[in-house]
């Protein structure tokens, strides 16, 4: 029954995270207060490695949360329900792409998505920077902030806006060594 209700739930998330991996993020937060597969704290592990592997972010955290919740199988499982909605979605935009390109009803509704999307991943980036920052925001300002954390972003920010030709994986590096380093 596990994997059944994962496998819904992966799907859901495929079907309606318009805007990449990140977008997925909202969904596994849902998943993980709903659900005991996966904890919050295990989804800032599942960012982190996602990030740090090859391939998309999204098939890569559903991978990560599917093996974490039922092993193998549900790797496997997660993944292919992830992305079915997006085969399913390009084969049928393929069929019919030409009518749907000079369409201004769908052009609208693209012009749509865009802001949805980037609202989805701009508060699921929020969520990230207060589990990165040992932040807890329920309620007034009573957190502790880890400052060194805050000055590892800082930096990373500063270095990327400096070094943009950089590969991602150097900044990566920089944050696993500086992670180690500094006892984050």
């Amino acid at each position: 029954m596990t994997l059944l209700l994962m496998c819904w739930e992966f799907f859901k998330a495929g079907l309606l995270s318009v805007g990449g991996g990140l977008a997925t993020l909202p969904f596994l937060y849902s998943m993980a207060d709903r659900y005991d597969w996966f904890t919050r704290s295990q989804l800032s592990d599942m960012i982190a490695v996602s990030e740090s592997t090859p391939g998309p972010m999204g098939v890569n955290m559903a991978t990560y949360a599917g093996y974490t919740t039922a092993g193998v199988p549900g790797a496997i499982l997660a993944t292919f329900s992830l992305v079915l909605p997006s085969i399913i979605v390009i084969l049928l935009v393929a069929r019919f792409l030409e009518k749907f390109q000079s369409s201004r009803a769908v052009q609208d509704v693209l012009g749509g998505l865009r802001p949805a999307s980037v609202g989805l991943i701009a508060a699921a980036g929020f969520g990230i920077l207060k589990i990165a920052l040992s932040i807890d925001l329920s309620g007034i300002w009573t957190a502790f902030m880890s400052w060194k954390a805050l000055g590892l972003m800082a930096v990373i920010g500063v270095l990327y806006h400096f070094k943009k030709k950089w590969h991602p994986i150097i900044f990566i590096g920089i944050g696993a060594a500086a992670g180690l380093v500094l006892g984050l």
